[in-house]
C-alpha cells in the first residue's frame, strides 16, 4: 500500500526510539536517509531486516530524490524517511517530499519520536506555555542580530539550533538583540556528555567567547517578559556594598 512514513529517530541516545518506528523501519518497501551510514546502525542494532531499497535523500539531492521517492509511492510502494535524528523536516531534509506528496493526494503518516526542540525546551528551566523554534540562524553577524530582533518583543520562549564553531559570536549577537535575558545553552542532549548551562546572556557570553565547544548545541532563550531579565538594581546594590 502505497503511504510516505516521515519516521523520528535518535538525537543521540539509541534507545530513543519507538517500537512503531522499529516496525515500520522493517515493513517498508524503500528507506530513504539523510545518511545511509546512520540509519543501517538502528537496523543493526535492532535487527531490522534491510529493506529491498535503502536510498540517500539528503540537502544535496533533495530535489531530485523527492521527485524519485514521489515516482515510487505513485507505483504502490511505501516509503519511510529519516534523517540523522530527530524529524526529517525540521531543520534537515524531508519538507519537499511531504509537501508533494500531500499535493498527489499520497497518505502521510508521522512516527513520533525524539527531537533536541522540546528536550532543550523542558531542560532549560525557562517557560514552556508557549515557544518559537527558529532553527538556524544565519552565519554573519548583522543578519543575525536582524534575526533575533524579530522576535525580541515577543513573550515566548525562543530556541534555535547552532554550530559549537559560532556559539560564542551568537551569545553575543543575543545579547546585543535580546537585551540581558535568561538563557541556557544545552549540548549533545541525551547523550553520554549532555550538559545544560542556564544563566544570564550576560553571564553566558564571557563563558563561550574563546571556548571551543564539541557536539550539537540547541540555545534557549527567555521571553520578553520582566520576570526575566536581570534586575540591574541588584547588581548596583551589590556594588555598593563594603
Amino acid at each position: 500500500m502505497s503511504k510516505l512514513f516521515i519516521v523520528a529517530t535518535p538525537i543521540g541516545n539509541m534507545e530513543d526510539i519507538s517500537l512503531r518506528a522499529l516496525r515500520i523501519l522493517g515493513e517498508v518497501d524503500v528507506l530513504a536517509c539523510e545518511d545511509t551510514r546512520v540509519t543501517r546502525k538502528i537496523l543493526d542494532r535492532h535487527e531490522i531486516p534491510k529493506p529491498e531499497r535503502i536510498l540517500a535523500y539528503h540537502e544535496h539531492n533533495e530535489k531530485n530524490a523527492a521527485k524519485g521517492l514521489l515516482k515510487l509511492l505513485e507505483e504502490g510502494l511505501s516509503v519511510a524517511v529519516c534523517s540523522d535524528g530527530g524529524y526529517p523536516g525540521v531543520s534537515d531534509p524531508g519538507y519537499r517530499v511531504v509537501s508533494e506528496a500531500v499535493e498527489a493526494g499520497i497518505e502521510i503518516e508521522v512516527i513520533p519520536g525524539a527531537s533536541a526542540v522540546p528536550t532543550a525546551l523542558l531542560a532549560s528551566g525557562l517557560a514552556t506555555s508557549s515557544f518559537l523554534f527558529k532553527g538556524f540562524p544565519p552565519r554573519k553577524s548583522g543578519q543575525r542580530v536582524n534575526f533575533f530582533k524579530m522576535e525580541s518583543e515577543l513573550p515566548h520562549t525562543t530556541i534555535f539550533f547552532e554550530s559549537p564553531y559560532r556559539i560564542g559570536k551568537t551569545l553575543k549577537d543575543a545579547l546585543t538583540a535580546y537585551g540581558d535575558r535568561k538563557a541556557a545553552v544545552c549540548i549533545e542532549l541525551t547523550k553520554k556528555f549532555e550538559r545544560v548551562d542556564r544563566g544570564y546572556l550576560s553571564e553566558l557570553v564571557p563563558r563561550y567567547e574563546d571556548k571551543k565547544v564539541k557536539g550539537e548545541i540547541t540555545l534557549v532563550i527567555a521571553g520578553n517578559n520582566p520576570k526575566f531579565y536581570r534586575d540591574e538594581s541588584e547588581d548596583e546594590e551589590d556594588t555598593a556594598k563594603p
